[in-house]
């Protein structure tokens, strides 16, 4: 029987015009980062087998090749496990696609489904303290444009819990000022939410959006040309701030402080203050409230609290010893 082939790149093009962006309304983010991966998949495909991603066949990506490109990622350009997962999801995505549109091929499609997620050992959360806070925000030089926009930005950063993308993204029209102050973002899966805004992080953000606006003006933090800050532009202002803040404080020497540690520090407050944890997984945008989960374990403090309420056990220890002689057998196994 002949074997059907199928192009790979009117296949790919339709998956992203049509299904990520019409079909899925997918986020920016989420469309770049799916980008990226099939760009590197594109190239590790040319490298292994030698033909132009634009003459590629849908059979050419097998499970052994992205197996193959999935090593690649770990081994040759350092990537963890946690990024060669979310490639893998990338790719996951596409042949679920292709099985509906190139159902010919679907034990191959089949196979690299099956592809599995790599297990990792899942980092405890890493947040600030009330006094490092209080440092990293004082760090900026509020005699300058950038840094009043700085501590405007680090202010919103750690009062909201909003993502990079959220923060980078917000415009004048997200942001009320006025009864029930709050910024309204689009984040993680077309979720629309609303976050207050605190009173002194009111009176900072009517005092920078008071300033000569950049650019068209519509940016809430832009950079000197007026436009988004760039994930560079912040990893500098945050590596900047965090150097001068270590001088007060000490203990951010040495720690990797980023929006979303700032977003962990936020959550921890609430969660710490009494707020239910419903509460905390709407504000940050989570899609279950078991995401929030992760912040039980984060702190110390909270161990040590319910610590002190348990009582100190008083019987001996014994060692168990099974009556049933088929027990006994597999335990001394």
């Amino acid at each position: 029987m002949k074997s059907i082939t199928t192009n790979l790149a009117p296949l790919l093009e339709r998956f992203f015009t049509q299904r990520l962006m019409q079909q899925r309304q997918a986020s920016p983010h989420t469309i770049s980062s799916y980008r990226d991966t099939f760009r590197m998949l594109l190239k590790f495909a040319q490298q292994q087998l030698h033909t132009p991603p634009e003459r590629l066949v849908l059979q050419a990506l097998d499970a052994p090749l992205i197996v193959r490109f999935l090593d690649d990622l770990e081994k040759q350009h350092g990537l963890s496990a946690r990024s060669r997962n979310l490639r893998l999801t990338a790719i996951h995505s596409f042949f679920r696609y292709a099985a509906f549109e190139a159902p010919d091929h679907a034990a191959q499609i089949q196979r690299v489904l099956a592809i599995p997620s790599k297990r990792f050992t899942r980092t405890q959360v890493h947040f600030l303290t009330r006094p490092e806070v209080k440092a990293l925000l004082a760090a900026p030089d509020q005699r300058t444009w950038f840094g009043r926009r700085d501590h405007a930005f680090l202010l919103v950063a750690v009062q909201t819990g909003l993502r990079l993308s959220e923060m980078t993204g917000l415009t004048r029209n997200d942001v009320i000022l006025g009864t029930g102050a709050h910024v309204r973002v689009i984040g993680k899966g077309r979720k629309e939410r609303c976050v207050p805004l605190a009173k002194p992080t009111v009176a900072v953000l009517k005092a920078w959006l008071g300033e000569p606006p950049r650019g068209d003006g519509q940016i809430v933090f832009p950079n000197l040309r007026g436009t988004s800050l760039s994930p560079d532009g912040v990893h500098y202002l945050f590596l900047r701030h965090v150097k001068a803040a270590a001088e007060i404080c000490p203990s951010l020497i040495g720690k990797r402080v980023t929006v979303h540690v700032l977003r962990h520090t936020m959550a921890l407050d609430l969660l710490q203050g009494g707020v239910d944890r419903s509460v905390i997984a709407l504000w940050l945008g989570h899609e279950s409230v078991e995401t929030t989960q992760i912040y039980l374990e984060a702190t110390l403090a909270m161990k040590e609290k319910a610590l002190e309420k348990t009582k100190p056990l008083k019987s001996k220890f014994c060692r168990y010893r099974p009556g049933d002689k088929l027990l006994g057998f597999l335990n001394n196994l």
